[in-house]
C-alpha cells in the first residue's frame, strides 16, 4: 500500500526537478560567496555551483534536477537545501519530494469526520470559523461565517473551495479586498501541501482544473513558492459594508489530520460593530447590484 506507482514517481520526481531548478535560479552568485563571472546563460546558480557548494558530485546533482529515479539521504538533501537557501516550509517541501524518510505524513482529510467539531464552529458564536482541508475545500462552518461570506456557503459543493472562488470570482462583486495581496501566499500554501500529494488523482485534477480557468493561478503555480498557513489581515466587503478588517488565525485540528480550522477574528471597532450586526441578521439576503446580470449569465 505504501509504495508508490510509477506513474506517481514520475509525477513527483518531475515536480522535484522543477521545484530545485526554481530555487536554483532565484539565488545570484554573489549570494552563494562566488565571483558573478561573465556570460552567464542562465539565471542564479548553475548546476555544477550547487554541486560543489553543497559537497555532492555535480552527475549527482544533475541527476537529481533531471528528475532521475535516484535515493537522496536526509544529509544530502539538508546540504543541498542549506545551499539553496530554503525556509522550513520548502525544506519539508524538499523532503516530500524526493520520498524521503524525514518528510513528516500528513494525509489530507476530505471531511471534518469529528462531530464535535462542528459543536465547536457553533460555539464561537461571536466570531466567523470555518474547516478547510489542505486543497482549501471549506469543510464547515458556523452561522457567523456564513453571515460574512453568503456567497461561499451558497456555491456549488464542487466549487466551495476558497481558492477556486479567489480566482474564479468576478472583480466586480469579489468579497476580498486585498485579493492580490493574498492569493500568491495562498497559492504557495496549496503548492506545500501539494508535495504530500504529488500524482494523486484529486489533487492532480483540481490544480489541472483551476490552471485552465484561471491564467494567473497558472502563472503563480509555476513560481514553486511554498508556504506554511499563518496569521493575515485580510479586508473584506459585503454587500452592506463595504470594508471590513479581519485578522485570520489557522489552528490545526489534530482530530481530523489534514484539516484546520479558521478563525476570523475584528481587527478594528467599526468591523466589530459590523460583524454583530451582520451575525443579529443586518444584512441577509443583501446583493450586490451586479447580481442579476450574474444570475442571468448562469
Amino acid at each position: 500500500m505504501g509504495t508508490m506507482t510509477a506513474a506517481g514517481g514520475r509525477t513527483r520526481r518531475a515536480e522535484l526537478a522543477a521545484f530545485l531548478r526554481s530555487r536554483r535560479e532565484r539565488i545570484t552568485p554573489e549570494d552563494a560567496g562566488l565571483p558573478p563571472g561573465l556570460r552567464r546563460r542562465t539565471a542564479g546558480l548553475r548546476r555544477e555551483e550547487v554541486a560543489q557548494l553543497s559537497g555532492v558530485g555535480v552527475t549527482w546533482y544533475t541527476w537529481l534536477e533531471q528528475g532521475r529515479p535516484i535515493n537522496a539521504s536526509t544529509q544530502v538533501l539538508d546540504a543541498v537545501a542549506r545551499t539553496l537557501r530554503l525556509d522550513q516550509p520548502e525544506r519539508e517541501h524538499l523532503y516530500r519530494l524526493a520520498d524521503s524518510s524525514a518528510a513528516p505524513p500528513g494525509p489530507a482529510a476530505d471531511g471534518p469526520g469529528v462531530p464535535e467539531i462542528q459543536q465547536i464552529l457553533d460555539g464561537l458564536a461571536a466570531l466567523p470559523a470555518s474547516v478547510l482541508n489542505e486543497r482549501f475545500d471549506v469543510l464547515a462552518w458556523n452561522a457567523a461565517f456564513a453571515a460574512l461570506f453568503p456567497s461561499v456557503v451558497g456555491a456549488p459543493a464542487a466549487d466551495r473551495n476558497t481558492l477556486w472562488l479567489n480566482f474564479t470570482h468576478p472583480g466586480c462583486c469579489h468579497p476580498y479586498l486585498n485579493r492580490a495581496g493574498q492569493l500568491g501566499m495562498m497559492v504557495a500554501q496549496l503548492r506545500a501541501a501539494y508535495g504530500r500529494h504529488v500524482g494523486e488523482p484529486a489533487w492532480t485534477g483540481f490544480v489541472r482544473r483551476l490552471q485552465a480557468a484561471s491564467p494567473e493561478f497558472a502563472r503563480m503555480w509555476a513560481q514553486h513558492e511554498v508556504a506554511s498557513p499563518a496569521s493575515y489581515l485580510k479586508i473584506f466587503r459585503h454587500p452592506v459594508y463595504e470594508r471590513l478588517t479581519m485578522t485570520t488565525n489557522s489552528l490545526a485540528v489534530l482530530a481530523a489530520p489534514g484539516t484546520r480550522m479558521v478563525v476570523y477574528t475584528p481587527a478594528d471597532e467599526p468591523t466589530r460593530r459590523a460583524l454583530a450586526c451582520l451575525i443579529a441578521g443586518d444584512g441577509a439576503g443583501a446583493r450586490f447590484p451586479c447580481w442579476d446580470a450574474h444570475a442571468g449569465a448562469g
